[in-house]
This record gives C-alpha cells, structure tokens and sequence, in this order.
C-alpha cells in the first residue's frame, strides 16, 4: 500500500485522468489527485466556483445557475472532448471542461442541458464523442458537443416505445447503469426494476429483455426481469459480464434453500459483432459476417454454392489487373447464394491459432466469399471454405512479431494487412498471396511513416489513414517474379486531413468510392469518369467527402509519363450527412441498374437508412441547371443493416432470435432457475426491401421520372409485384386513417405511377384484400371504379385477378351486380377451362342466391373441401378424364380431389335448404356450355367439363338426343374430332396395291405385332378363346405373301378362319426379321395360351419393302394412347345414352367394326328413333362420299363395315313411325360397374387406367356377338374388330 489519502467526505466517483486522478466527494469538491497520492499542493475544487452557461459564448462571469448544496453523483472523462460529463445530485447534467491546460478552479467552465433534470448516470463513447445520460424516467439522453458554441446538443434517445413494449414501457423505473462497449460501436442499458436493453451507437434498438420469450413464459405467465447491480464489457465486447441481484423475493424463500443462490450471481452473456464494427473495410462486400471470439458467421452458404457468380470472373480473363477495372467483371454473388437458407455457415476458428492469439480482433472475406481471413492478438490466419482448411504462419516467431493495427482486407488473391513490426519498431503495409506459405518471405512489405489506424480496397488502389490524421493512397499490382507471385505496392498520393480532424482516433471509417456529384455525365473523358474517386470518411458519425478538384489545369494524356498515374488533388470536404454508422458503396457497373449501383447507403441507427441517390436525364438529355444531380433520401427499414445488395434492392441483416425451453424445468415455489428465467438465443439472418420506400420518396419529391426509370430497372425482380403492393399499401394505411385532412394526398400519385405496369390490375386488388373494408372506398376512389378495374381483367384474360375483383364488387355493391359479373367470370372460366375457378363460382353464385353473401367466399387459389354429395354418377363411372386432362395441373389429377370440391348441378342437389331456383341459374349455365361444345364438336373439351365440373354427361345427352346431341354433318364432326385428339387420318400407301392388307379381310401384321407384346390380361382372354374354337384339323398359314391365289385359299376357310399370329424372335442373325409364322400343330401350347413358338426351325418371315412400310404405316395411324383412352370413355357416354350417331363417328376414327356391330346389336334389339337412324344412314353416305373423293385411307375401313351399313339401311327403311327410346346397360350388372369404378378410383392416381374397363358396358359378351355374326353369315366378318382396349 502507497499511501492512505483521507478526503473527509464520502467518495461519489473516481475517475482516471491521463496521469492524475479525478475524485468527486459528496461535499461538493472535486480532487486532483496524483497517481502517486501526491495532491502537488493543488486545492480541491468547489463546484460553487466553477462558471456554468447553456454554451461557451455565454458571458464568462457565468453565474453559477443556484448550484448551492450539490455535489456530482456520476462523471466520466471523455479524451477526444477533453472534459467530463457529469450527473448532479439534483438529477442535472452537464459538461466541464478546462479552458487551458491547467487545471484550476479559474480554468474550469461548464455548460448544462437545460431538458435534463432527473439523471442518473452518465456513460460516454470517445469514438462518437457522445455523452449517454440515464433519467429516471427510464429512457437515455444521448448528447454530443457543438463544435462552433461548445452547447450541449441532444443527438438522439434511447427508450422504450408502446408501440413495442405496450405493458412495460413507462414502468421500467429510472436507469441504473449505461455502459458502452469496448469497440464503441453499442451501448448497454439496465433499469432499476431489471431487464437489459442493447443499442447502436445512434439509437437502433438490437435486444431487449422486457418483451417476447424474455418477459413471458411458455405458459404466457409474466417473470421477473433480471435485476442487475453492476455489469462490465469483457475483451473486444465479446463478453458481458453481469452482477445480478436477484431483486426482493429472496427473503421469502426458507422452505427450498436448494432452488435459489442467496447471493447476487455472476452471470456472462456472450455476443457476436459484425465485421464492420471493427473493420468498416467491409462494407464494400455483399456478405454478412460476424465474429464471435473464437467463430464466424457467414451467410454466403456453401462454397459450392457460390461457384458461380453473378457475371463472369476476374479469373477467366488473361490480364487480372485490367479486368478489375471494368464493373461488370468484379464478382458477384448470386441472389439465391446469399439469401440462401435461413441458417448461418459457421467457421470454427483454428484452436492453435486461438491458443497464443485469443480473442479474434479484425476479420474480413473476399468478394466472392470462399476465403477469410482472421487478426487476433498477434499474426493472422486465413481459411479457405473450399478446402476447409486453415492456413497459419510457419514460423511462429513472425506471428508473434506483427501486432495488426489498422484492420486487413482482400485484393483479389492477396491479403493486404496494416501492422507493427515488434521487433522493428517498424509502421508497415503487408502484402500476403493467399496460394502460398504464410511465411514473410513471400510477403510484400511496404514501410509507413506513422501508425495505420485504418485500411481499405477500392479497385485496384488501397487507403490507408493514419495517426497523423493524413490518408495514403497506394496502387496495387500483381507482379510475377520468376516462381513467387507477389504483389508491388506505390504510393500515389498523400493528403493530409489534420485541419479538419481534431483526433485520429475519431475517424470510423474512409473508403473510395467513385461517387461524385457529377454523375459522370459532364465528365469529357471516360478514364476520368472512372477515377473520379472520392474520399469518404466517417468523422464521430459525421459523413465527409472530399472530390476530386477538376477546376485546375486538366493534365493531357501525352504530356505525362505513361507509366506513371497523375492524380488530381482534392477539393475541401463537405459533410453529407450526421449520425452515421456505416456507409456502403460499389464500384461495379450495370447499365441497366446505375441508380442502385452508382448510389451511396448509409445506416443511422434510431433514424433508420438514407440513400444518396443519383438523378439522371432521360435519354441523355442535357439535365437541367437547378435540378441537383443527386438527393438523399431517408427511409425507416426494420431490421439493422449488416450489408446491402445494391442491383437486388435488399438489405441484409441478423436479428436475435429466442427459444422458450422452460417447460422442461419444474416450477419452484416463487423462484426459477436461470435456464428458465433466460430462454435461448440463437441469431437468425433476416433480409428487407427498400426500393418501395426510395420510390415513395422520389414521388413525394415529384420525381416520378426518376421513379419511373428506377422501377423499370428493377421490374425483373421476383418480388417487384410485392414492392409495389407495400408502397401501395403503406400509403393507403397513412392517408385513409388519417385524423386531419391531408392537403397534397400521395395516394393518387402512387396509383398513377402504378398503372404503368402491367402488374397494376393484380397490385390494387391484392392491396385491397389485405385491407379493412373500411378503407376500401378511399383507395378505390384513387384508383378506379372496382366494375370497370374487373372489366379490364377480364379483357386481358386474368381471370384469377378477376375473381378477386369479384369479391370486393360483392362487398361494395347490391347482390345484382355480383351476379351479374359473376355470370360474365363463370361464362368464360367455362370457355377457357379454367376448373377450379368454375367450381369456386358454382359456390360463389350459390352464395349470393341463398343469401349467404355477408360471408365472402374464399380466394379462387383456395380449395375448400365441401359435400361431396351428388356424386353418384361419378362414383359409378369407372374412368375420369381428370386423368387426361391436359390443361390441368398434375397436382389436380387425383379423382378424390375432383370428387370433394362442390362442382356442377346433380341428381340429389346441393343441400336440401339450397335455393332451387339458384340452383336453376346454374343449371342453364352449364347446359348452354354443353350444348355450345356439342354444337361446335368440342368434344375433348366436352369431355374435362364433365369429368372436372361433375356434370351429369349421360341424363342430360339422353334429354338432348333428338336435339343438341344429334351429329349435324358426320365429315366436319369426323374431321373436327381428328384434329382435337391428334388421331392421324388413315392413308393407303402406294406400294400397297397388290398388298393383301389392302382388302382389310384379315388381321394386319402391325395389329398382331401390337397384340403380342400387350400385357392386358383381356386381350389373351379374347385371343385364348378365339383360338380355342380353331378346329383340330385346322392348319395355320404358314407365311403371308403377296399372291392373290394365298389370298383366295385364306378366304376360302369362311368366317371360322384365324391369323397368324406373329411373336417377336431375339433371331442373333437376322436383325431385321420382324416375327415368325410357324404351322401349329395339334399339340400346340399355343391353344393353351401359351406365346412361345414351338417350331423348332424358326423359319423366319423376311418382309419385302411395302410390307414393312404397310406395318409402319398401321402404327402410324393410331393416335395417342391417352386420346384412345378419351375416345373410349366418351364412346361409352354415348352409348349409355343413347346418342348413337357419335357412337358411329367415334367407332370410324377407331376404325373397329366391333362398334358398329355392337350398335347394330343395339338397333336390332331395341325400338331407336327413326329419325336418328335416318340421320346415321345419310351421315355414313356423306362420309363415303367423302372418303372416294378427299381421303381414300377411309375406304378399306368402310369396305370393311359394308354388310352392317347394308343391314342398317335395311332397319331404316323398316322403322316408318319413330318411337320413344330408353338407353340400355349392355352386359354389366350394376355390381361389376362399382367394382370397377373403385378400381379405376385406385388407379386414376396413377394416370394409368385398366385397360379392359375403358369400354365400360360398351364390351359386348362373346357369345352373344358370335351369335349375331352366325345370323348375319358374313363371309369375311371375323373375330378381329372386338371392342378390345388397348
């Protein structure tokens, strides 16, 4: 112990002094006190003695102000303002300062805040040069010193909002401590009732714990806040460490001494930072990075990810120094790299770096972000994220040698550092290549006259500012010599700073940037264009920047010496803006985006962004003389800025995210474990849009032509709709709740700047929807009547746009005008097939007939699962065409879904209270629909109406039969119905004249090839039984040849004659041979089904040229399976109900003489309507006549088909008096339809349908159609044309 100094009063606070110390007593003085305890015979200060004014240009006989009996409760020393900042014990706060050197009672002054009357505490940050008082009222007045009187000025304050904090606000008691963290870059605040808040230095509020999971537990039940007596910033600000005195409830716990400490705790809260607050160098890059003391957070993803950047990369050209020069060749990260997924990329930093090196100070990544570098105590080390491998020095001795001093930032491959050579004692610039060793041999090294405080890169040029206030400008170039690439630094240019900053230490940041006021627009030259740097600096949150001074002589090109750069001296600074904490500018160019790319971002804490924003002629017009070529604007965002991604209009951030987990801990009586009183943090990444809030701005200001040029640029943006609908709504919310009138009203500018984009008609009703009703006529009245909004939907065919126009027309207008545009949205939802939106209207005109309207319906993008009754049709049928129904979505195919929605008019009606005549309405809507596809042949589309609107196909085709379900003119239904399923017409090739396939009298060899490979267990069902009537004695033809004596001979054995049939052979030695044709004998495994060949020769068929193109041509003149699968499922819908005239139609494109037998079938056994026998008789004349003169591929069919048609007339001429027909079920029981119908349900999901169940009740039984073909005694009719699906 040195010495025992009695003051004879109680000690208030102490505070160090340079090389004394300064005591504050409770009896009103204030001691200067030696460090060696010595007073240096220097009298103790009287506060009563010291002059106080409101600023220093006050009278200097200051009267003291009525300070009688007040002592200072709190002070603090503020070295770059030199004096302290004191609290009072009557809660005023002040400034002291001494006037000269000497620090006596006579050169003493003070200046005092007259707002402030109930401080508390005092904290102060020398960087910022901001004095922080708590009140009592529990917010914090932050005040900084006017540089021209020396007044105290409020810069901001800290306080709680009820807009944020509504329970908790103004009951948080008075503010016991404030501290500031060690970097300066955030300030802590604690109140007397507990609870911790973080700030930024100008007021952005990052953490609080009086709200969210820190206030509430899981089971909404308030906690205590944390009470805290003392807290201290540990190294670097990683570190909190905390004194907490668990508040009054200690007392009453006795009967648990286990589950509380009766002592007040120590507790340690740990932080991670972004890179900026240390290294502002960053600000350049796109990626956010925060360090923790021994992690890093980075949100560019993977490595791999970022593979490829945005445009092409430097690396790809020969000459890297030249292409860093042009913007667009610097890279870019792509939009989806940093936004990438929610969680961060963690980088453990090398423990044996950690080891001699703790904690990490500086760190920075490269613009593509797949290397970084950290700077702890001494050295550094960089990792790679490709490798996943740290790189540290060799030579540990070197480490422990460079202290780093000024930050460190990347140049292409290179590391460039600021540092101090221990050993030296050497001010240096270093250069490290990131491929090589870390090793200082391989290191550039460059010596400074004085020490680096901050370091950046900016093209290919690196600034450096230093303590004697001045700012060094280096160039940098890649240099190779022999082996080792290094690079060669020189010093361009040197300006010194020393008028315009008092202290070093002040300067947050300098950066270059190419911003000027100039645009570059009256710039002659573009070299000068492009050097047309200038200094920023940040100066205690006041942003300066020196331009280039172009005014002087301009030096040529030629005078100068090639090889060296002349750089044009600078003009004094100006200030741009106050309270700024980083500032973020790039030097890329796009031509299409300059308005972001050439801008200026800064972030000012509580007050939110600003940009400074150039302003542009349109189409390089002169610019007007008054009108400024840039503007700042100002704009709130709700996260804290950590980066700005200039051409995607984002910016990126980090915000504290918690986690409740105190569920797995039991409640004590009235006491909770920490676990429980803290809940988890963790720190998510967050990202915002500004561009709405810029383009507001510009509108205010009347610059909608600069708006109109920055929105254009970035129209390509996924989520421009959304930046229009938040400016919309932004607008619409502050005008239309306004309480006084607003005399220029924005909302119309807004909608008018709107409307120039195609988006507009989406962007207002979204708007709307998101809206209370109540607002809906004042944003309406700005932008268009709702009806003609909907017209013009339906003019451009947006139709979903338009349903949600409909919604609002039910709220704003009577039931009658709903219905009626209703009516028009159904009408062509109908027509363009729009089916989701038919079953919502369905629903939404029901709504409005039952008087059900007070309830909107729901957005048309939203299916609602409803009764399903009515369905039974549906149920039954075994094929739905949702399976084929090419213009609905995959998503919609599965059968159920169709099923559950409330679609089209049924049997048992909607529900038993709905109104019948709605129901009407509805009814004639979808009946004109069928009626109009009916008429215009549409029957594909006939086809998804009914399977998607589960419209009642067959009852209403059975009331229409005489009328809209008759075939008017059989060629354009056959024509139109070929062009709408993609069924190719038949064609006779030429070399097929003497073909015996041109008869058509037997199966064709490309039918057989097709047949033997078909998996359908009917067709063998059908072959086996085909075969099995082949009498004994019967032999095969052998081979098929040309010759018409063959054809005689096969023609001769009358209709119990077979195929052959034809299997596919792996023959190794003739790959051309397509099948084989053996003799059966009796013993043939091929009558018991069985498709092996049993011919032990493989005689193989050798086909001659028109037979193969005959075969070619057979499988060219089917369409596609899935229209066959259609054309099946409607010709059974005919069927069923009666229309038999399609049925023909169908059964000619098939061309399968089995369906015009089995209609025959149905003619004969069942009384038909004479007038649509009459009707198919001339229609099928028609088409013969059709066939003989336009399309001949017809003719074989309809030779084929001959007798049927002869006995069909014969039946007509019969039938004189048309009689009442009812449709019939041919051969399938009502049971074998609903299993079926299940199965098929089963299957729909998977777009493949049983083939045999295609036909429905159109597959007649065997034996009756045997039957029927004895009767006839058709010569040439053979068993080939069944109604077979395939």
């Amino acid at each position: 112990m040195r010495k025992i100094l009695d003051l004879q009063a109680p000690i208030m606070s102490l505070q160090s002094v340079l090389e004394d110390l300064l005591v504050a007593t409770s009896d009103g003085l204030l001691h200067l006190i030696h460090w060696e305890g010595m007073t240096n015979g220097r009298k103790a200060i009287n506060l009563c003695t010291v002059p106080f004014s409101v600023d220093l240009q006050s009278s200097r006989a200051g009267s003291f102000l009525g300070f009688a009996d007040v002592h200072i409760k709190d002070m603090e020393y503020c070295a770059t303002l030199d004096g302290f900042a004191v609290v009072f014990s009557d809660g005023k706060v002040g400034f002291i300062t001494p006037v000269s050197s000497r620090f006596t009672a006579e050169q003493l002054h003070g200046v005092w805040s007259q707002d402030v009357v109930d401080g508390t505490c005092v904290a102060v940050n020398n960087k910022y040069r901001l004095m922080a008082f708590g009140c009592a009222s529990g917010s914090v007045q932050v005040y900084t010193i006017d540089n021209t009187t020396g007044a105290m000025l409020l810069s901001h304050k800290l306080e709680l909002t009820a807009k944020q904090y509504p329970d908790i606000w103004n009951k948080t008691g008075a503010v016991k401590l404030v501290k500031w963290s060690p970097d300066n870059s955030v300030v802590i605040v604690t109140w007397e009732y507990g609870g911790l808040s973080l700030w930024s230095v100008f007021g952005a509020q990052l953490i609080c714990t009086l709200g969210g999971d820190f206030a509430y537990r899981s089971d909404g039940t308030k906690k205590d806040p944390l009470k805290i007596n003392s807290m201290s910033w540990g190294a670097e600000g990683y570190h909190l460490w905390v004194i907490s005195g668990l508040g009054s409830q200690n007392t009453e716990i006795e009967s648990d001494p286990r589950s509380i400490v009766k002592q007040p705790g120590i507790l340690l809260f740990q932080f991670i930072k972004s890179a900026l607050t240390v290294n502002p160098c960053m600000s350049n890059q796109e990626q956010v990075l925060l360090q923790g003391e021994d992690r890093l957070y980075l949100n560019c993803g993977e490595a791999s990810q970022t593979q490829n950047p945005r445009s092409s990369s430097v690396h790809s050209k020969p000459s890297r120094e030249k292409s860093s020069f042009t913007g667009s060749s610097l890279e870019s990260q792509g939009l989806s790299t940093l936004l990438g997924h929610r969680h961060w990329h963690v980088v453990q930093i090398s423990s044996t770096y950690l080891e001699s090196n703790w904690p990490i100070r500086f760190s920075a990544i490269d613009k593509l972000g797949q290397n970084i570098a950290v700077v702890g105590k001494f050295g550094f080390a960089h990792y790679s994220l490709l490798t996943k491998k740290w790189k540290l020095f060799g030579n540990i001795t070197q480490e422990q040698n460079m202290i780093v001093t000024g930050g460190l930032a990347w140049w292409n491959d290179f590391i460039v550092l600021a540092c101090y050579n221990i050993s030296d004692r050497q001010e240096e610039l270093r250069v490290y290549l990131r491929t090589s060793n870390l090793d200082n041999a391989f290191a550039h090294v460059t010596k400074a006259q004085a020490e680096n405080l901050l370091l950046s890169v900016f093209r290919d040029m690196v600034v450096v500012f230093r303590a004697d206030c001045s700012i060094c400008l280096y160039s940098i170039e890649r240099k190779s010599d022999g082996p080792n690439t290094t690079a060669g630094i020189q010093v361009l240019q040197e300006v010194s700073m020393s008028r315009y900053i008092p202290h070093p230490f002040l300067v947050v940041s300098v950066t270059l940037t190419s911003v000027s006021t100039e645009n570059g627009i009256t710039l002659k030259m573009p070299k000068q264009a492009r050097d047309a740097e200038s200094i920023m600096l940040n100066l205690a949150g006041q942003l300066i920047m020196m331009q280039r001074d172009r005014s002087g002589p301009q030096i040529r090109e030629k005078d100068s010496n090639p090889g060296q750069r002349k750089l044009l001296p600078f003009c004094p600074p100006v200030v741009l803006a106050q309270s700024v904490e980083n500032v973020w500018t790039t030097c890329r160019a796009n031509k299409q985006k300059r308005h972001l790319l050439e801008a200026l971002w800064l972030s000012c804490g509580g007050a939110g962004m600003k940009v400074w924003l150039p302003l542009f002629p349109r189409d390089h017009r002169k610019p007007h003389s008054f009108l400024s070529q840039r503007i700042m604007l100002p704009f709130h965002i709700n996260i804290y800025p950590l980066a700005v991604l200039f051409e995607d209009a984002l910016v990126l951030g980090a915000v504290n995210d918690t986690l409740l987990y105190d569920s797995l801990y039991p409640r004590s009586s009235a006491t909770e474990q920490l676990e429980v009183l803290f809940p988890f943090c963790v720190v998510e990444r967050t990202s915002q849009i500004y561009l709405h809030h810029i383009l507001r701005q510009l509108l205010v200001r009347n610059l909608g032509e600069q708006a109109l040029l920055l929105a254009q640029s970035c129209s390509t943006l996924p989520y421009f709709p959304h930046v229009l609908e938040l400016m919309l709504h932004e607008v619409l919310e502050e005008e239309a709740t306004s309480r006084e009138p607003i005399p220029d009203p924005l909302l119309p500018t807004v909608a008018k700047f709107i409307t120039e984009f195609p988006l507009f008609l989406q962007t207002v009703v979204h708007c709307a929807r998101k809206t209370e009703y109540a607002l809906w006529n004042y944003l309406f009245a700005a932008v268009g009547n709702p009806k003609d909004l909907f017209e013009e939907c339906l003019m451009a065919q947006d139709l979903d746009t338009a349903a949600s126009y409909l919604i609002i027309l039910q709220n704003m207008e009577v039931p009658a005008v709903s219905r009626q545009h209703a009516t028009l949205l159904f009408n062509t939802a109908l027509e363009q097939g729009k089916w989701d939106l038919c079953r919502h209207m369905i629903r939404f005109l029901k709504a409005i007939g039952s008087g059900e309207s007070e309830t909107p319906p729901s957005t048309p993008t939203a299916q609602e699962p409803s009764s399903s009754g009515g369905f039974e049709f549906f149920r039954n049928r075994s094929i739905s065409l949702s399976q084929s129904a090419e213009n609905v979505p995959a998503s919609k195919f599965s059968l159920q879904k169709t099923l559950s929605m409330p679609s089209g008019p049924s049997g048992k009606r909607w529900s038993k209270d709905s109104d019948c005549a709605e129901n009407m309405y509805i009814d004639m809507m979808l009946w004109r629909h069928a009626r109009r596809l009916l008429e215009e042949v549409r029957l594909k589309d006939l086809g998804c109406f009914a399977a998607q609107l589960g419209f009642e196909l067959i009852s209403w085709l059975c009331k229409e039969r005489a009328r809209a379900a008759r075939v008017d003119n059989f060629v354009i239904a056959l024509k139109r119905l070929h062009k709408d399923f993609l069924w190719p017409l038949p064609i006779i090739p030429a070399s097929s004249v003497s073909s015996p396939f041109k008869n058509g009298k037997f199966r064709t060899v490309g039918e057989q090839l097709l047949k033997s490979q078909s998996p359908d267990p009917f067709l063998n069902l059908e072959i086996d039984a085909s075969i099995s009537n082949v009498q004994q004695s019967q032999r095969w033809l052998s081979n098929i040849g040309p010759t018409q004596h063959e054809i005689d001979t096969a023609s001769s054995h009358g209709p119990q004659m077979q195929d052959a049939f034809l299997s596919p052979l792996s023959n190794k030695g003739d790959e051309c041979s397509i099948g084989s044709a053996t003799d059966l004998t009796e013993s043939s495994s091929m009558v018991d089904g069985d498709w092996t060949v049993v011919d032990e020769n493989f005689s193989t068929l050798s086909l001659t040229q028109s037979e193969l193109e005959h075969i070619s041509m057979e499988l060219a003149s089917k369409g596609p399976h899935k229209s066959q699968i259609q054309l099946r499922y409607l010709l059974h819908i005919f069927m069923e109900a009666g229309c038999l005239d399609w049925c023909i139609v169908i059964g000619l494109i098939l061309r399968e003489s089995s369906i015009i037998n089995q209609i025959l079938v149905i003619i004969q056994t069942t009384e038909v309507d004479g007038e649509m026998l009459q009707n198919i008789k001339t229609g099928l004349h028609a088409v013969d006549r059709w066939a003989s003169t336009d399309c001949p591929g017809y003719k074989p069919f309809l030779n084929i088909i001959k007798p049927q048609l002869q006995k069909l007339s014969e039946i007509t001429e019969e039938h004189v008096q048309p009689e009442a027909f009812q449709p019939i079920t041919v051969g399938k029981t009502p049971e074998q339809t609903s299993t079926q119908a299940e199965e098929s349900r089963g299957s729909s999901s998977h777009r493949s349908i049983p083939q045999g169940e295609v036909g429905g009740s159109s597959m007649v039984s065997r034996k009756e159609e045997d039957t029927t073909r004895i009767e006839e005694e058709e010569p040439f009719q053979d068993g080939t044309y069944d109604c077979s699906v395939s």
